[in-house]
């Protein structure tokens, strides 16, 4: 992990502190999108609020989840196309980990399938990134206290729809190391570099990539990084 995090939480640790002795203390935040601007942004808009505290960045997927388990935020507010290790993916992880923090998907991505895909990774919340930035700090409150939260554009989609009753899409059908071998093959990695980063041997690697293929239905390469681009794996 980069030292994004982990200066960031020395610096407002301390603060934390001096409002642990006034009573309740802030809650912590985690952000995570793979643009400088945008967490640059988001830190100053979330701090707005008297009851928020931005503990850390993270760049990428993998990041995400070594600052989360750092740090332990109680709200991570979370990208979905990431580097290394999508949004999704690190959701399911960082939930699984860490019972008590709260996810809040803040993406471009507005279909039923990516909020289907986030719900069911254990997110407590999705909202737009074209929203108002009260929106998001609404948000963040709200899952914070526990209570799912989704932009009206995507509520009014998804109100008569049962979530665990959705049938899984081709990638989540996809075994965990099936979409590391999937992320890093988009992301343009050779089949020895992803045995390198995975330690798996490349013959495995390629016997990893066949079988993706072949569950996503593409006969070659382009078609493989196009249904990708396409369903948020990688970005555009």
């Amino acid at each position: 992990m980069s030292g994004a995090a982990s200066v960031r939480y020395e610096e407002c640790r301390e603060g934390i502190e001096l409002d642990l002795n006034k009573g309740e203390p802030p809650i912590s935040v985690l952000i995570v999108d793979d643009h400088c601007i945008v967490r640059e942004g988001l830190v100053a808009l979330l701090e707005r609020s008297a009851r928020l505290r931005v503990i850390g960045t993270a760049e990428n997927g993998r990041e995400a989840i070594e600052a989360a388990l750092l740090l332990k935020p109680d709200i991570v507010v979370m990208d979905v196309v990431l580097p290394e290790l999508s949004g999704f993916d690190a959701t399911e992880r960082i939930v699984r980990a860490l019972p008590a923090t709260r996810v809040v998907i803040l993406s471009v991505c507005n279909t039923s399938e990516h909020v289907f895909r986030a719900l069911r990774a254990g997110a407590l919340g999705y909202v737009l990134k074209q929203c108002a930035a009260a929106e998001l700090v609404h948000a963040v409150l709200t899952a914070a206290e526990g209570t799912r939260y989704l932009s009206d554009p995507l509520r009014a989609a998804l109100e008569h729809v049962a979530i665990d009753a959705t049938p899984l899409s081709p990638i989540e059908r996809l075994s965990a190391r099936e979409r590391e071998v999937l992320h890093l093959t988009v992301a343009g990695a050779t089949s020895a570099e992803i045995a390198r980063k995975l330690s798996l041997s490349p013959k495995t690697v390629e016997t990893y990539r066949s079988r993706i293929m072949e569950k996503l239905g593409v006969a070659h390469h382009a078609a493989l990084i196009r249904f990708a681009v396409e369903n948020a794996v990688a970005p555009p």
